[in-house]
């Protein structure tokens, strides 16, 4: 199931760190692509041959994932990115803030529908295979994000950060690392 330079479990970090809130959330996004294709991967594997030892690792690392990281990773666009767009006076970038927090919505709506068959899917007897329902709700997931990470790499982020001070954008990701250490 895995690919040349794509192994299933675990992943290398791209190079960013908290005193670099805006470069962090990219980063973030480079890892949601991952492992979105991950599930991709894991999916057709376990339609085409059923479960195995590799299956079982690959849907530990989607659920870890998306049980841990993306929550936090949409906290921090909620708690810091959308509230200086909200309060700025661009009306189309206020819509598009307002877009996003939907998606957010749905995005837990559709991981909240993936999670059980993903929980089952590690355990050794997780033998069920993926159902139409289940491929519409991946399907779903996966073209949510390919449309939200280049809207907020490119028009959110930047302004955003524009409207930050150094001192701000420090803090943020001050909150950003003890929300995860918390």
């Amino acid at each position: 199931m895995s690919t040349p330079g794509h192994p299933l479990p675990g992943f290398n970090s791209p190079a960013a760190g908290f005193e670099q809130p805006y470069e962090m959330l990219a980063a973030c996004h480079e890892r949601v692509q991952r492992t979105l294709d991950l599930l991709d991967r894991l999916i057709a594997h376990v339609a085409q041959t059923g479960h195995d030892a590799q299956s079982r690792s690959a849907a530990a690392d989607v659920l870890r994932y998306f049980d841990r990281a993306a929550p936090l990773h949409h906290q921090d666009e909620e708690l810091h990115v959308f509230p200086t767009l909200l309060a700025g006076g661009d009306a189309a970038l206020q819509a598009m803030v307002h877009r996003l927090q939907a998606e957010h919505r749905e995005m837990e709506t559709l991981w909240a529908a993936l999670r059980p068959t993903l929980l089952r899917w590690c355990e050794a007897d997780g033998s069920d295979a993926p159902d139409a329902t289940l491929r519409a709700h991946a399907a779903r997931f996966a073209q949510l994000y390919a449309g939200h990470i280049p809207v907020e790499e490119t028009l959110v982020f930047p302004g955003a950060q524009a409207g930050m001070a150094a001192a701000q954008q420090t803090a943020m990701g001050e909150e950003m690392q003890a929300r995860r250490r918390g």
